[in-house]
């Protein structure tokens, strides 16, 4: 009886995990059916090194994603350029330097920050840091790629602190009391023994922070600016995300332009792709502390 009940427990574990992989599956192969036969009528190069993207030109379209592309890329480091050495710190006091009850309610705080809606970050950028930029450096309109930075780097910082502190956490003890034996101070371990050896954690909540940069829409999508521009600091830019969000319920059924959203679509999932393959190798790497 029992080993009917683990053999049940077993099958239905392998039911889930099968579900989840034909479900990444079907997804793959709908992006695939529906974006590529856009990107073979605009032509791979053209779609991707395009400077231009003007859908909405009923004559002459362009769909040219290269300024979606940079400016998702310039948007996620950013992001981490800001949020990854805040995270690290912050996961580093927690794991080593912080009192119990001051760390238990930093952990409350940021998992607070991680339940807070993405549309509400993206309100709160639109209401207090636009105008604020607007207004400090003199700028027509303060939304652009350095709002959109600001507030992906906000949105980073969750996912970068826990598993950094997590990372942290499981340095063996004998590594650190090797280092204070030799002479080093606390803080000089931390940073020279304790964060080496949890690289491949710290690398894998940089591909999770990466990756949560790349694919949000709605909070870029209200502090951006939206126009389809070459990157740059201090100018109004598209993301992918919000270049579909913004144009998939004007565009035709079966018309060129939906299917060039699909598309979009299509990079996008490769990119993240991307981004966890870096996660899976990078923890494939931390198996062994080094």
């Amino acid at each position: 009886m029992e080993r009917r009940r683990e053999k049940a427990v077993e099958t239905l574990f392998f039911l889930c995990a099968l579900t989840a992989a034909a479900l990444l599956l079907l997804i793959a192969a709908f992006l695939i059916s529906s974006g590529l036969p856009a990107i073979q009528e605009i032509g791979l190069r053209n779609f991707l090194l395009g400077r231009i993207w003007d859908s909405a030109n009923g004559e002459h379209p362009r769909f040219g994603i290269l300024p979606l592309l940079l400016s998702s890329v310039y948007g996620a480091a950013g992001a981490l350029v800001l949020g990854l050495p805040l995270g690290l710190l912050t996961a580093l006091f927690l794991a080593k330097a912080a009192p119990r009850r001051l760390a238990a309610a930093i952990r409350a705080l940021v998992r607070l920050l991680a339940g807070i809606p993405s549309v509400v970050c993206g309100l709160v950028g639109m209401t207090v840091l636009v105008p604020l930029l607007r207004e400090r450096l003199d700028l027509p309109a303060g939304d652009g790629l350095l709002a959109a930075v600001v507030v992906l780097a906000v949105m980073v910082l969750p996912p970068v602190i826990e598993v950094s502190e997590d990372a942290l956490a499981a340095v063996p003890r004998s590594y650190e009391e090797a280092s204070l034996a030799l002479g080093a101070t606390e803080e000089e371990t931390w940073l020279h023994v304790s964060l080496p050896a949890a690289g491949s954690g710290v690398a894998a909540a940089a591909a999770l922070g990466a990756g949560r940069a790349v694919g949000e829409a709605m909070a870029v999508l209200m502090v951006a600016g939206n126009a389809a521009n070459m990157p740059a600091p201090l100018r109004s830019v598209r993301l992918l995300t919000s270049g579909i969000a913004m144009e998939l319920s004007y565009a035709a059924a079966g018309s060129l332009r939906q299917r060039a959203l699909y598309s979009i679509a299509l990079v996008l999932f490769v990119v993240i792709l991307l981004i966890n393959a870096l996660l899976y190798f990078a923890q494939r790497g931390g198996r062994r502390p080094c």
